[in-house]
Formats: structure tokens, C-alpha cells, sequence
């Protein structure tokens, strides 16, 4: 659901929803090698991540077994459905602005320049 924001696949992800997505991976507690696979980023960019989110206490580093394994906190949960409602919100078919944009169009006509307002929530110029 993350990455099917507006419209199709975006080509590049947002930092936020690489974020929500690393934290999601880690719900459970979950290695840097598995995240590095699964979110589909470079181990340099992983460690990124990685400093950042556990430095802004999204997620916690532990160790088990002599093995370091990464495990959201509870604010890492509410980031990541917050992250969640947003999108769910922009994804709503039924939600209305409750004013319209007005968006200026120039079109050229040889040396005259003429511009029409479209009324987006009408559909009309």
C-alpha cells in the first residue's frame, strides 16, 4: 500500500516511505541484512537509515544471541500508521476539496497571448 500513492508505481520511493516501509520490516525485530533485501537498498544507504531512525528512536537496536537485530519501538509503530493514514486518505476516491483550484493555462495564438482558468472541481474552462 505505501508505494501505490496517487496514481501507479512511482519511479523513485520517498525517504518517508522507505522509512515506513523499514519500520514495518521490523515490527517484529528483523536483521540489516534481511531490511537491506527486502526495502531494496544499498547497505550504504541502509546504514542511513538505519542511524537515523534509531537515533530518532523509531527503532531499537538489540542484541540476541550475539546477533544485532533491529525492532521498531512504539513510536515507531504511531510513525508508521500515521505514514498509513495519510496515504489511506489520499487514496480516497470520495474526498472533495471543498474549494476548487484555479490553474491559468497561456496558450499562443501568433502574437497574442490569451489565458483561460480552468475550474478544476467543474471540469470546464
Amino acid at each position: 500500500m505505501t508505494l501505490q500513492i496517487i496514481e501507479g508505481q512511482p519511479k523513485r520511493r520517498d525517504k518517508i516511505i522507505i522509512m515506513a516501509e523499514i519500520i514495518n520490516l521490523a515490527k517484529k525485530g528483523i536483521s540489516k541484512t534481511h531490511i537491506m533485501f527486502k526495502a531494496n537498498l544499498s547497505f550504504s544507504q541502509l546504514n542511513q537509515y538505519l542511524e537515523f531512525l534509531t537515533n530518532a528512536n523509531l527503532l531499537e537496536k538489540i542484541t540476541i544471541n550475539g546477533k544485532t537485530i533491529y525492532r521498531a519501538t512504539p513510536k515507531g509503530i504511531d510513525f508508521y500508521q500515521s505514514e498509513q493514514q495519510v496515504i489511506a486518505l489520499l487514496q480516497k476516491e470520495d474526498y472533495e476539496p471543498k474549494s476548487y483550484v484555479n490553474t491559468a493555462f497561456n496558450f499562443k495564438h501568433t502574437n497574442n497571448c490569451q489565458t483561460f482558468a480552468f475550474n478544476k472541481s467543474a471540469g470546464h474552462f
